[in-house]
């Protein structure tokens, strides 16, 4: 028995990384996981790991995550869990950045949470409830050199989740943020994690000596996504090997 056993979930951005890691998990705990990812081979390829379903989609697109949204209740009749874990990110010094990427941090970072959050929490409300677990990042609790808009999306998406968490309690569903630190990711290598001296220096900075993994950070988003947290709403949690404590 798992402790998501016959949830629906929703994954964003599950094609690799932490959010294949999330779903994995969420699937491991008996949930039926629909793996929402731009590339449409990622998506595939992890949704095949453990039964899932796969669907293309654009998390910047109002149109492409209302179908989302409503192919899983044709389907499924209901959505349980919705983890936004889409994002991306180009690494640069604020003065030196590009105003374009703004937009696109923007628009995936923040916009997209926005876009699908509106898409789910009215079937939540309709069914009785479910739970919203925002993948935000330390970045934006303490800010991050390099990554200011990044930073600034990610703010908002910690305080997103704070007010959707006290409008939707009525309704009870929960909302929650996760914040990971560093991870050993495919993002954080084109943002210059593939250089080792920025690897040797941030595994000195985190407590565990380690970079986080997308299971440790799977582990926490599990938790949430289960009825144990269903009296839980509206926190932050970092997961950086104590890098950041609060």
């Amino acid at each position: 028995m798992g402790k998501l056993d016959g949830k629906i979930a929703i994954v964003t951005g599950a094609g690799q990384g932490i959010g294949r890691g999330i779903a994995r998990k969420l699937a491991a705990e008996g949930a039926h996981v629909v793996v929402a990812d731009l590339n449409e081979t990622t998506a595939k390829e992890t949704a095949a790991e453990f039964g899932g379903t796969a669907r293309c989609t654009d998390v910047t697109s109002r149109e492409s995550v209302d179908a989302l949204a409503r192919e899983v209740v044709d389907r499924f009749g209901r959505i349980d869990v919705l983890v936004n874990n889409a994002g991306w990110d180009k690494a640069s010094p604020f003065v030196d950045s590009d105003p374009a990427d703004w937009d696109r941090v923007i628009r995936i970072n923040l916009y997209g949470v926005l876009t699908t959050t509106k898409a789910v929490l009215p079937v939540m409300a309709v069914q009785g409830g479910g739970t919203v677990v925002n993948i935000a990042s330390d970045a934006g609790r303490v800010g991050s050199s390099g990554e200011a808009v990044y930073s600034a999306a990610k703010g908002g998406v910690i305080a997103f989740t704070k007010s959707i968490a006290r409008e939707m309690a009525r309704h009870h569903v929960n909302a929650n943020a996760v914040c990971p630190g560093p991870a050993d990711t495919a993002l954080f290598a084109s943002l210059g994690g593939d250089d080792p001296r920025l690897r040797e220096a941030l595994t000195r900075a985190i407590p565990f000596r380690r970079l986080a993994t997308p299971e440790d950070v799977a582990g926490v988003v599990a938790f949430f996504a289960s009825d144990e947290a269903g009296y839980v709403t509206g926190q932050t949690v970092s997961v950086s090997g104590g890098l950041t404590m609060s």
